[in-house]
């Protein structure tokens, strides 16, 4: 395996508030009270967690339960031990998605891993604890997964299994719906250890929840890391301090996002989640849905509005915290309050992941201000393109690279045609270029000495020349891309391969895929390529 940096701002769509964390520029400092690197606070922000005892004792208990339910390693059962005894929690978390989901997933746990690896290191005692995103009740984001065919082509699979509109995933509960679906993956993915986990984790009777985290106990039994299913009732009884607090504060808490949302629009970045002065950061469940609720104001009077499918129901403060006394489990956090919740929930040292959480954290800094008194730090994951052998050959070939393929499929199809062209042809131009330049260069020494204000239109006129003689070239390209199969199979390939659908490898494809093809060795490779002072995405050869 060999590994090499492509820095962020070489990757398309990467946001100017992600860049402006990777770099701490100044600006961002008011979003972010620590730089991503991990060791300049590590020891400070360990001082500074506040958790109460007994909230430790109840909140092992309960991720105990849940890891031996999903037959967690001597390792997990381990690192629950230390958790219990005091030590701090280095968290990450995402959506379960089928088999696993993407492989970024896998990338976030083993940035956790990382991370509390090199604390524990350095004297502070922390655990890997992996947050699955049960709350979540966007289906369609999670029950499908993409796997190489052995065309090369991406296969999407599904499962059809569903509950009511708008359930919680930890809702949706397998039958024998599942099998064919699975079986299709092991086909894909041939008979390796990873397929046989798969077989084990996704099976009649599991939800979304629970067979994620039975593939990601076995995956991850070496590391021991904690997997946590925050949908668990006596979760939402030890959470219900932050619910009550939602909503008993829910107008200062919109008022503060409001301000901060100017904030960060006046330095020039985005709003990752739209607040309105009537947001409140929680769900409700009505008829099995997920729901969100609302508040208005009238005067003095305030009350909160429940919009369900039949009719949107009206509840006072006082009503609302009685329903959240009688039923914690009713409720869940919005994506402001989730992180939250966790951190009152764990003595989280430092949270793991993307761009699109960092986002999520330059909003929620305020909620954790007001409800907890302390941000917790955000530190970017691992990010990778796993570059396998017939791609390599590929991008050797057409002389590549893979800024080269992240510019498109269309663009990437002239690059190959380009290279394509007659000898001839691809003479003849490179001669026109070199001799465009050197006469220009004549044509304008001489102007200079005519009269130095014509050098302006001078270089005004290289550049359209020079600029007309490119786009001819780009013109041939096309051309011999139009009519060249090879230059159009190559390049899907290389596009499907590195950058699916237009984005990062990490974000489409299953990371199963990667397991049931290189085994858990790639996991341990890859664990040691990761260098948490390293903010570039990694480029990764095998």
């Amino acid at each position: 395996m060999k590994a090499h940096c492509l820095p962020f701002s070489q990757i398309p769509h990467t946001t100017r508030l992600f860049l402006d964390l990777l770099a701490y520029a100044p600006q961002v400092k008011a979003f972010y009270p620590c730089s991503p690197y991990f060791h300049e606070w590590l020891k400070k922000e360990a001082g500074q967690i506040s958790y109460a005892a007994s909230r430790r004792e109840q909140v092992t208990a309960i991720l105990e339960r849940q890891n031996r339910s999903w037959n967690a390693s001597e390792k997990t059962l381990a690192n629950l031990d230390r958790l219990r005894k005091g030590a701090a929690a280095i968290v990450t978390g995402q959506q379960v998605g089928l088999f696993g989901g993407p492989t970024f997933s896998l990338y976030k746990a083993l940035s956790a891993v990382k991370l509390a690896s090199e604390a524990t290191a350095a004297g502070v005692d922390a655990v890997p604890v992996f947050w699955l995103a049960t709350y979540d009740h966007d289906l369609a984001e999670v029950n499908h997964t993409s796997l190489p065919a052995a065309d090369g082509t991406l296969e999407v699979l599904a499962t059809p299994s569903k509950d009511a509109p708008g359930a919680p995933v930890s809702s949706i509960r397998f039958g024998d719906e599942i099998n064919p679906v699975v079986e299709r993956a092991a086909a894909l993915l041939g008979d390796t250890e990873a397929t046989q986990i798969l077989r084990d984790s996704y099976r009649p009777g599991e939800t979304l929840g629970s067979a994620f985290a039975r593939l990601y106990a076995r995956i991850f039994a070496d590391w021991g890391v904690i997997l946590l299913d925050p949908s668990d009732p006596e979760f939402a009884r030890v959470a219900e301090p932050i619910y009550r607090a939602a909503i008993e504060r829910a107008g200062e808490l919109a008022a503060r996002l409001l301000d901060r949302g100017k904030e960060l629009e006046a330095a020039g970045y985005h709003q990752q989640v739209k607040v309105t002065e009537s947001s409140v950061l929680l769900f409700t469940t009505r008829q099995g849905a997920r729901t969100p609720i609302s508040r208005r104001t009238s005067g003095d009077a305030t009350e909160f509005v429940i919009d369900g499918e039949a009719a949107a129901e009206k509840l006072s403060q006082s009503q609302l915290l009685a329903e959240l006394d009688s039923h914690p489990e009713r409720f869940s956090p919005n994506v402001l309050l989730r992180p939250i919740m966790q951190d009152f929930l764990l003595p989280t040292l430092a949270y793991t992941g993307g761009a699109a959480e960092a986002a999520y954290f330059a909003q929620a800094g305020v909620v954790y201000d007001s409800l907890l008194g302390h941000v917790t730090p955000i530190l970017p994951r691992f990010s990778a393109t796993i570059v396998e052998p017939k791609a390599q050959r590929l991008l050797e070939k057409h002389e590549l690279t893979i800024a080269d393929v992240f510019e498109g499929p269309e663009a990437l199809r002239q690059r190959i045609a380009a290279k394509q062209l007659p000898r001839d042809l691809q003479a003849a131009f490179e001669a026109a270029k070199r001799a465009f330049e050197e006469n220009f260069s004549v044509v304008k020494s001489e102007l200079e000495k005519l009269d130095r204000t014509l050098v302006d239109a001078a270089e005004t006129c290289h550049s359209k020349m020079q600029h007309q003689l490119e786009k001819l070239y780009a013109q041939a390209a096309r051309a011999e891309a139009l009519k060249g199969e090879l230059v159009s199979r190559h390049s899907e390939g290389l596009s499907q391969a590195l950058y699916p659908n237009k984005g990062l490898q990490e974000r489409t494809l299953g990371g199963i895929y990667f397991l049931a093809r290189y085994g858990n060795e790639l996991l341990h490779q890859l664990f040691d390529t990761i260098n948490s002072s390293c903010h570039d995405h990694q480029i990764v050869e095998l």
